[in-house]
């Protein structure tokens, strides 16, 4: 947000806004006579038939530009909104379990309704002031992702580690009286906010059904690093399968009195209690995908109908690289997909030491840990890296390692993959045309 009004980053050529002669480095401040702060603005301002701009040229100079709004679109676009920062001290945060000398923006913790909206941040709302909240009402700025965690006030503010709370209840109710959609997240700490607590904490959130689409449980994660912090216990296998026994009942009753699915259980404690997961179906439309909910069960059909699709193919001995949990459903469809392609496929689970050992999912790898766990590599092999590893348009590891470092370092090229089995296997193919039309 800028109080000099809202920064064009990039003009698309030959759009509208080109032919208008707005230009990367102008600043946008109204439209039609009410100030944009940010993103949001825009695109709440700029929806009416007739528009009317006052733009600030980087020499100061102001122009109005009076148009009707293209049905294809402007063709301008601005920078991510800056994070509002949290204040909270959540007592399982993942931030507060970091080593040092890791990228300086995973320090960063976002507490921000914009991105929220934006983006599908999670937030807990503890820092929202009420003329923010007036505007996500004005604004109808929906749905909002929502970290409640619990709904008894004492024990949110514990968790939180913030005194003073707005009960989460009460700014709920106004979003739902608003018709603003909401989908919710706990972070259930075995002791703290299980039991008769996370009871009370489903049941009060269901009363806000469908206004609160969803909501996911997923396990708190804990790493090496927790140093001079509370004391948690983590989920381990007992505590993940007895709580699926308990709550993939509750799940299933819950749908059936809501109409509608609504309550929904993170991956994690399936592959931590070793359990069947529920077929896709029981995802609904994977509301929660992004937070590891539904993920292996939609990797499970999307593997099916790879390996229903695949051909012969002919590459090298290739390794791929994943993390521990989901191992033993990727080697399952690597094993198939071997035997579909005709390829000689190496899965390879690497630990993760960089975070400890409890901590096993792929994305949170680092080049450190691949060094370690492929050491064996023979140089010049095919290595397959999935791209949730990778910082986005970065090409870095979380440890700062780049992708040229470990190439080096193991001595054979990195071929980076979208992750998921169609990506995975459309790589084998690129790769495998690369190689034949080079020969």
């Amino acid at each position: 947000m800028s109080a000099d009004g809202l920064l064009i980053e990039n003009v698309i050529s030959g759009s509208v806004a080109q032919e208008l002669e707005i230009e990367p480095g102008d600043r946008l401040l109204m439209i039609n006579g009410s100030v944009v702060r940010d993103i949001i603005d825009y695109n709440y301002l700029a929806s009416d038939d007739e528009l009317l701009f006052l733009i600030k040229k980087p020499d100061g100079e102001l122009w109005e530009i009076e148009f009707d709004r293209p049905d294809e679109g402007l063709g301008i676009s601005f920078p991510t909104p800056l994070p509002a920062s949290c204040g909270n001290s959540c007592i399982f945060c993942f931030v507060h379990q970091l080593p040092r000398g890791l990228r300086k923006p995973l320090y960063v913790k976002d507490e921000d309704y914009r991105l929220s909206f934006l983006y599908g941040n999670y937030v807990t709302l503890s820092n929202i002031l009420p003329e923010e909240i007036e505007r996500i009402v004005d604004q109808r700025l929906s749905p909002l992702y929502i970290s409640v965690h619990a709904t008894d006030n004492a024990l949110r503010e514990r968790m939180l580690g913030r005194k003073g709370l707005v009960p989460i209840l009460e700014t709920m109710k106004t979003f739902a009286d608003a018709g603003i959609f909401m989908h919710t997240q706990i972070v259930l700490c075995p002791g703290i906010n299980d039991n008769a607590v996370l009871e009370k904490t489903v049941a009060d959130l269901a009363e806000f059904y469908p206004l609160v689409d969803s909501l996911a449980i997923v396990p708190l994660g804990l790493t090496r690093h927790r140093k001079g912090l509370e004391v948690l216990e983590p989920v381990t296998c007992k505590y993940a399968s007895d709580f699926i026994d308990k709550w993939l009942p509750e799940q299933h009753e819950l749908e059936k009195r809501l109409g509608g699915g609504f309550l929904y259980l993170a991956d994690e404690f399936f592959i931590k209690g070793e359990k069947e997961f529920p077929p896709l179906q029981d995802y609904g439309d994977l509301p929660q995908i992004e937070n590891g909910v539904g993920m292996i069960p939609l990797f499970q059909e999307e593997s099916a109908e790879v390996i229903a699709s695949s051909e012969p193919l002919s590459l090298p001995l290739i390794t791929v690289v994943t993390g521990h949990s989901p191992s033993r459903f990727i080697a399952g469809f690597i094993e198939k997909l071997s035997i579909s392609t005709g390829l000689a496929i190496n899965l390879v689970p690497v630990k993760n030491l960089f975070f400890g050992e409890s901590v096993t999912v792929t994305g949170l790898l680092t080049g450190s840990d691949l060094l370690e766990g492929l050491k064996n590599l023979e140089p010049g092999s095919l290595l397959l890296i999935p791209d949730v590893m990778i910082k986005e348009g970065e090409g870095l590891f979380l440890d700062e390692m780049s992708i040229e470092d470990v190439s080096r370092e193991l001595g054979c090229e990195l071929n980076i993959f979208e992750s998921s089995p169609h990506g995975f296997y459309e790589k084998l193919v690129e790769i495998s045309e690369r190689d034949l039309s080079l020969t």
